[in-house]
């Protein structure tokens, strides 16, 4: 068996580009050799900020042979009657690309048919590669491309030089004139940048000597290891931080860990402003003793050896040094005033220029977490909370600290907060309005935080769509998918099973009443509610809940709440029943005679007949049970409960027709389905389940 390895050497590429673009490399050269039929074991994805390499290892020599039979036309049409070859048979035996020798006649359901005998050879493995390999790496993509050198090529990086290994052998093939052979490049400034590749075995041993440990998950073991072993050096810890763990896998080669050292004066700042300025700014690892108090220490990764530590380590602290000496003076001078002072300022900040300042959005805010506290039944203690940390919720966006360090806007807002003797709980809460910070970034854990939150996201969401400033195909540019899941998930995650409806009413009237803001009220209100259910929706499917499941649930919801998601996992479970089929059978034909149903019909008892009796009294034993299961949220209880009604309604259809002629039988029958039906579809609408 063969082994083939192929390296594209580039310009040093932005650390979140490489894992995705190595992703892409790796599915498109295996989706390729799929297709191809080309047998291989096991393929080896490795990347670093110079360069993406996959190594193929068990390599068939050539693609599987075809033996395949076709069929063509019916012996009738494809023989003349002297036996000779008619068009049609001419026709389909050239889109084969057989000969007559090769044409077969075949029973296929009570006739004669002519089949093909397709052999086709298979091609040698290394001639298809030669087509394979540049089509996989036009297939890499990144969020930002460019083309260089007057190439048609797009690429994130320019492409240097490429290594095209089989066994031992050069592959050559063409991209764009780039130069391909057996070289490679060690590390930038310690390694060779002219070493020769002899066989696939070796390539990854001879980086290694040449400072690059190309497998990824040999660096981030490394960086792990080092920091790890350092930090307990000292008597202390590092925390885990995947997301910066990955970035310094991804932007050195060959990883060191180098101690730095900060300032005893500097450790009177926040935690969180050192940390920030290490993590966020630096890319240096903090160090926490047991207790999780931050230490006077850094770790930092370089891409080297640890020769001249000292010296790296003083250059370390210094570029350090300088911004937490920026960061003591900005804290000073923001903590000379009470965080409310802030709050005027607000008046100068732009949220959007048809929306208002800052200032106006925190007006709409406290009226909105207020009307929401309301509908949800909270206390008037938590509602004040909520109004207080509404008013102050934005105020640190006017502070020296959080403008030279925008990544601790909120974070900052609660220290200064507490630092102004304002309530714990509305400090907290100011912090919390920013979550979730990504999709599955933290939710805020108090009641007052969730609230705000949600309030917060609400007003930028119904204010954009007011003045149709949409999201349009994968462009979002504020951000309104990530507003909308963060809302769900506050929901879901609290079980708030209030309407979303109200309270996009509710925003909606902030705007016309505080703003004066004119729109198509019940356009833009349907708008929003499409978009967030939309939402709900992808989130579902994103989770593994079957389409017609998520289809089902979603054309029964008239008011989108935390519901939904129980709802569509409840429906799931139970359609794994054996009854279930049979009930939604049921659900069905129910369903399709309650469309003649009008508003205006009404059930009647006294106009019952005897056949109807039983659907009738099994329906009004299980009604009680069904309303109490569905307000508990028990949609599983819920379902097992209607499913009961799965005989009834059979034999009412075998024994009964609804659409008689005499409209008060009709109107009767038809009112008792629909309430039935009226039942099933507060869960689910059946029409939509694919059994």
């Amino acid at each position: 068996m063969n082994k083939y390895l192929i390296e594209v050497g580039v310009e040093e590429l932005p650390s979140h580009y490489i894992e995705p673009a190595l992703s892409d490399f790796e599915n498109a050269l295996a989706g390729a050799l799929e297709v191809e039929r080309v047998a291989y074991e096991n393929i080896k994805a490795y990347a670093s900020p110079r360069r993406l390499t996959l190594i193929i290892e068990g390599l068939a020599d050539r693609q599987e042979d075809v033996h395949d039979k076709v069929r063509g036309p019916a012996k009738r049409i494809a023989y003349l009657e002297d036996g000779s070859i008619n068009k049609p048979l001419e026709g389909f035996m050239r889109s084969q690309g057989v000969e007559e020798k090769d044409i077969v006649l075949e029973e296929y359901k009570g006739e004669d048919y002519a089949f093909a005998l397709i052999h086709r050879e298979g091609q040698e493995t290394k001639d298809l590669l030669k087509t394979l390999v540049p089509q996989a790496i036009r297939a890499i993509h990144f969020p930002k491309m460019m083309r260089w050198g007057g190439k048609n090529l797009r690429f994130a990086r320019p492409i240097r030089w490429l290594v095209s290994l089989y066994n031992d052998e050069v592959l050559a093939f063409d991209l764009e004139g780039i130069p391909l052979d057996r070289y490679t490049r060690g590390h930038r400034f310690l390694g060779s940048d002219h070493i020769e590749i002899k066989r696939v075995e070796d390539y990854e041993g001879l980086l290694e000597e040449n400072y690059v440990l190309v497998d990824q998950d040999k660096r981030r073991e490394s960086i792990q290891y080092q920091t790890q072993r350092m930090a307990r050096t000292l008597g202390g810890e590092t925390h885990p931080d995947p997301d910066l763990l990955e970035e310094l896998t991804y932007i050195v080669e060959y990883p060191t860990a180098i101690l730095g050292r900060v300032k005893k004066d500097h450790l009177s700042l926040p935690d969180i402003v050192i940390t920030t300025s290490m993590r966020e700014h630096l890319r240096y690892v903090p160090v926490y003793d047991v207790e999780g108090q931050l230490m006077p220490y850094f770790i930092t990764i370089r891409n080297g050896t640890d020769d001249y530590k000292e010296v790296v380590s003083q250059g370390n602290e210094k570029v350090l040094g300088a911004r937490l000496e920026d960061a003591i003076f900005f804290y000073e001078e923001d903590s000379k005033k009470p965080l409310e002072d802030f709050v005027p300022a607000l008046e100068g900040i732009i949220f959007q220029e048809e929306l208002g300042t800052m200032a106006d959005k925190v007006k709409r805010t406290q009226a909105l977490v207020a009307k929401l506290g309301n509908r949800l039944g909270v206390g008037k203690t938590t509602i004040a909370a909520s109004q207080r940390a509404a008013y102050l919720a934005k105020a640190d966006l006017t502070s020296n600290l959080v403008q030279e360090f925008t990544e601790l806007e909120g974070t900052m807002g609660r220290i200064y907060a507490l630092n102004s003797g304002e309530d714990d709980i509305v400090g907290q809460a100011i912090e919390e309005h920013y979550m979730p910070k990504g999709a599955k970034g933290d939710l805020p854990k108090s009641t007052t935080g969730s609230i705000l939150s949600i309030a917060d996201k609400l007003d930028t969401i119904c204010g954009l769509f007011a003045i149709e400033k949409l999201p349009t195909g994968s462009q979002d540019p504020f951000g309104l998918r990530r507003l909308v899941i963060g809302i769900l998930r506050i929901l879901r995650n609290k079980n708030w099973n209030i309407g979303i409806d109200g309270m996009v009413e509710s925003s909606l009237f902030t705007y016309v009443d505080q703003q004066g803001l004119t729109f198509d009220h019940e356009e833009v209100r349907g708008k929003v509610l499409d978009f967030m259910l939309g939402r709900a929706s992808n989130m579902l499917l994103d989770e593994g809940v079957p389409y017609d499941v998520v289809d089902a649930v979603v054309a029964s919801t008239e008011d989108l709440s935390a519901s939904i998601f129980t709802k569509a996992r409840d429906l799931e479970d139970f359609l794994k029943e054996d009854g279930a089929k049979a009930f939604v059978e049921a659900a069905e034909r129910l369903g399709n005679m309650a469309k003649h149903r009008e508003e205006t019909m009404t059930f009647k008892e006294d106009l019952l007949e005897e056949s109807e009796e039983g659907l009738y009294k099994a329906y009004r034993a299980i009604k009680p049970q069904w309303e109490d299961a569905f307000s508990r949220g028990k949609y599983r209880e819920a379902l097992d409960i209607l499913a009961s009604l799965t005989g009834p309604i059979h034999d009412y259809f075998e024994a009964n027709m609804v659409l008689v002629e005499d409209p008060a039988l009709r109107a009767n029958r038809l009112a008792l389905l629909g309430a039935i039906d009226e039942k099933i579809k507060k869960i689910f609408d059946s029409a939509n389940i694919v059994m």
